[in-house]
């Protein structure tokens, strides 16, 4: 029954990310050019040193699965490193392709960990303090990713376009 009330939360998590992230985020980032729209989602992924927290002894159970402890811990300090290193190369070309490079990564790192914790037989009660993680962060990091790809793909205007290609 535990595992029921651990993927609820996730859906609830989503759910409400996913209407903040429509009336209030996306209405903001849309109307900004490229790299001002990824920068506020950089620096919250900046953040995900905090998947660290899966290697701290009493913060999870020892039972964790290793496996699963590691990978999703260096994916996440990885997806952090990636994100400041976009936010120093924006809004330049390099910037962009170091925020695809992130996005690539990031997006994939998540879903790696959820490949990971039903390979493993992860139960909740594994994740000890570390139970926000996939219940709070992970949904809104998912959601981000995909605004992320969002902006990537948007049409950059020419305006915008000439003004990146004098910065660069």
């Amino acid at each position: 029954m535990s595992q029921l009330w651990f993927f609820g939360s996730i859906a609830f998590s989503f759910t409400a990310w996913g209407i903040v992230t429509a009336r209030y985020i996306w209405p903001e980032l849309r109307l900004r050019e490229r790299a001002e729209a990824l920068q506020p989602l950089l620096i919250l992924h900046s953040f995900r040193f905090i998947g660290l927290a899966f290697l701290v002894p009493g913060v999870v159970s020892p039972d964790l699965p290793p496996a699963f402890a590691h990978s999703a811990a260096y994916g996440d300090i990885i997806a952090a490193m990636l994100a400041l290193l976009s936010l120093l190369f924006l809004p330049s070309a390099a910037g962009v392709a170091a925020a695809w490079i992130f996005s690539l990564w990031g997006s994939t790192d998540i879903l790696n960990a959820f490949y990971q914790a039903n390979h493993a037989g992860l139960s909740a009660g594994q994740l000890g303090a570390a139970f926000f993680l996939p219940t709070l962060i992970v949904p809104l990091l998912l959601i981000t990713h995909g605004l992320a790809f969002r902006i990537l793909l948007q049409h950059q205007p020419e305006r915008a376009m000439q003004e990146n290609r004098h910065l660069a």
